[in-house]
Order: structure tokens, then sequence, then C-alpha cells
């Protein structure tokens, strides 16, 4: 494996911005697992490929009357490090030496939303957990369903889920893509 790729501010992503999804970056707060506020500015970040199955997944879920919200994108690999720093649990973190695929550009955490509040998903976001695994029964039937919907749909534009966080979700093949660091 590479190390990775560095390229100042003409890295290969494109800026998500599309009337259908709801940006929340958790990270560019202090609202989050580390207590620090860890990006700069709240513009999520995907490579071309991811950004576009994203927009269609957004699409579908705003026919449904629900708002995709992403709560984190793109993450370079020096916050993957920090992270790691704060959680060294595999099953909830990344380990950098191995890379993350939101280091890739491929990677979102999300989750839905009515438009005015974020669906019960059954824990909270980045919770480190057995309940925020997929398929669990120990939480509402209610956080269930919606856990349901989010799957489905990004299943079918084209992503596929970490068993281990409900809002974790990477586009196909997202190995095959550098990891980033800028």
């Amino acid at each position: 494996m590479t190390g990775p790729a560095r390229s100042g501010s003409l890295l290969p992503l494109v800026t998500l911005d599309h009337p259908a999804i709801e940006i929340d970056l958790v990270y560019a707060t202090d609202r989050n697992f580390t207590g620090q506020r860890l990006y700069a500015d709240n513009r999520a970040r995907l490579v071309p490929e991811a950004a576009c199955a994203l927009t269609g997944v957004a699409e579908r879920l705003a026919d449904q009357g629900l708002r995709l919200v992403v709560l984190d994108a793109y993450r370079p690999v020096s916050v993957q490090r920090r992270l790691w720093t704060v959680r060294p649990d595999p099953e909830f973190v990344a380990d950098p030496a191995v890379g993350s695929d939101h280091s890739r550009g491929v990677a979102v955490d999300v989750t839905l939303s009515d438009g005015q509040t974020q669906l019960d998903m059954g824990t909270a976001f980045d919770a480190a957990v057995p309940q925020s695994h997929h398929d669990r029964s120990d939480i509402s039937a209610e956080a269930q369903a919606n856990r349901a919907i989010l799957r489905s749909a990004m299943r079918a534009g084209g992503f596929d889920e970490n068993p281990f966080e409900w809002w974790h979700y990477a586009l196909a093949g997202a190995r095959g893509f550098p990891l980033l660091d800028a």
C-alpha cells in the first residue's frame, strides 16, 4: 500500500452541494467524541464518483419526503490519526496504519432527517456501543425501520455498509482509491 497522496488544494475531490443533501459535519464542531473541532470548515468533500452516487441517493430519498444528512465525508489521514489517538478501537475507528475509506474520499457518515429533525436511529452518531451495529433487535422498531430505509437507499446507490456502524457507508470498491491527506 502506498502512502497518502499530497496535493495542496488540487485534490481529486468535489464539494457536496445539492438541495437534497444537508451538511452537518460533526468534526467541524466540538460535538464529537474528541470534544475538539477537527475541520476548519463545514464543506463535505468526496471523489466525484462517490459524490455523484450520493446525490442519486439523496434525490431518491427526497422523493420519499426524507433528507440525507452528511455527518462526515472526506477525512484527512492526519485527522484519522487524531481520532485513533482518542479511540484506538478498530471496531469504531479505522487504524490509520491500515487507512480509512474516509481518507480515500469514498466514505460518508450519514443519517436521515424529515426536514426538521434527524430521525431516530437507535443510538447517537459515533456511539461506540453494540447497539450501533446493523440489524440490532434491542433498539426501537422505529429506529430499526429508519436504519433499514437508510441502508436500502445507500445500497441501491452503490454503497456498502460498515456492519459495526449504522451511519458509515463506503462506495463499492473503496480500497481501489488512494489515501489522501491535505
